[in-house]
């Protein structure tokens, strides 16, 4: 793509579009050590034992929010005044579940036997220091990080969400955090993997390449729309932290654009195997005087980008899902 020239039409046609099993084989470029290595790099970025635990639409006036972050159950609603309040998941009188529990003018309310929480200190339950983004809402679990805490996560650079459309998709998978942030430090597998969205793609530049981002993948790809229908962009894909993974459009339709891709530990299921749940915020926003009028269909837009990110989470998840199997059985290459 010529980044010096912006297409009058976000979509663009394929002229000679090439079939699946035609394309040129990326498992020479994909190396099994430069993945690593950059795994290793998003590893060893702080996160100040900050985890995205859901969606701000997802925090309600009447029923909290909750998650399960390394086998610790925490709940996150909305106080009288509108501000956030997150703690432990568990009733400090005899156990029950909070997160079924009802939040009545900013309190939340056990249904069990009526012990009211406002959100501070009560009988041996301790608030969590949490943070609403505007998108994504963040809870500290210093036991569970043991990093030095910060007051406040690292949040990626986004659009202005009142100029943007925001949608967030959550899904789970038998997996750790490192296989999903893996799996998207493979930008190699994107036309072979996911043929239906994407198509032409190609990594130019990768960590540590002459003029590269020392952590950044860039990539040139078509986002498949309908039959040769495309649109072309040139995106970054970075890891601000060692469980985030942030696609940059930085050319092409939609500059700034972001897909933000968390993964939060969840603990182990019944049969002991680790669980992960990708928190994935995809943040679009466009300059073209049509974008302002497709925000007024904000919710369908949500709808669509939701189920898109769902589709593609579908194979991507099985990759990750696969890897952590090959791993606990010592069988992954390499």
């Amino acid at each position: 793509m010529n980044p010096r020239r912006r297409p009058r039409y976000p979509l663009s046609l394929r002229r000679r579009p090439v079939r699946w099993e035609k394309q040129q084989p990326t498992w020479r470029q994909a190396r099994p050590g430069l993945i690593a290595e950059a795994l290793k790099r998003a590893q060893a970025q702080p996160s100040g034992n900050w985890y995205v635990v859901g969606a701000t639409r997802d925090v309600r006036r009447d029923r909290p929010l909750s998650a399960t972050v390394a086998g610790q159950e925490v709940v996150v609603w909305r106080t009288a005044d509108g501000r956030l309040a997150a703690g432990p998941g568990i009733c400090p009188h005899l156990g029950a579940p909070l997160a079924d529990s009802p939040v009545r003018c900013g309190t939340l309310v056990c249904h069990w036997h009526g012990l009211a929480l406002d959100g501070g200190p009560f009988a041996g339950w301790e608030p969590l220091p949490v943070h609403d983004d505007g998108v994504l809402v963040w809870v500290r679990l210093d036991a569970v990080g043991g990093e030095p805490p910060t007051p406040e996560p690292a949040v990626p650079e986004r659009p202005e969400v009142s100029r943007a459309v925001a949608a967030v998709y959550t899904g789970v998978g038998v997996c750790e955090p490192e296989d999903v942030v893996a799996n998207r430090l493979d930008p190699w597998h994107g036309a072979w993997f996911h043929p239906y969205s994407f198509v032409d793609l190609t990594v130019v530049d990768t960590p540590g390449s002459e003029g590269a981002d020392d952590d950044g993948f860039t990539v040139d790809v078509s986002f498949k729309v309908a039959g040769r229908l495309v649109v072309p962009v040139r995106a970054v894909f970075t890891t601000p932290g060692p469980r985030t993974v942030v696609m940059r459009i930085t050319e092409g339709e939609g500059v700034g654009s972001v897909v933000e891709t968390h993964a939060t530990p969840m603990g182990p299921d019944e049969r002991g195997r680790p669980r992960t749940a990708v928190v994935e915020a995809v943040v679009a926003a466009s300059e073209r005087p049509g974008f302002a009028v497709a925000r007024r269909a904000a919710p369908l837009l949500r709808r669509a980008m939701t189920a898109g990110a769902a589709r593609l989470w579908r194979d991507d998840l099985a990759y990750a899902e696969r890897r952590w199997q090959l791993r606990d059985t010592g069988r992954f290459p390499g």
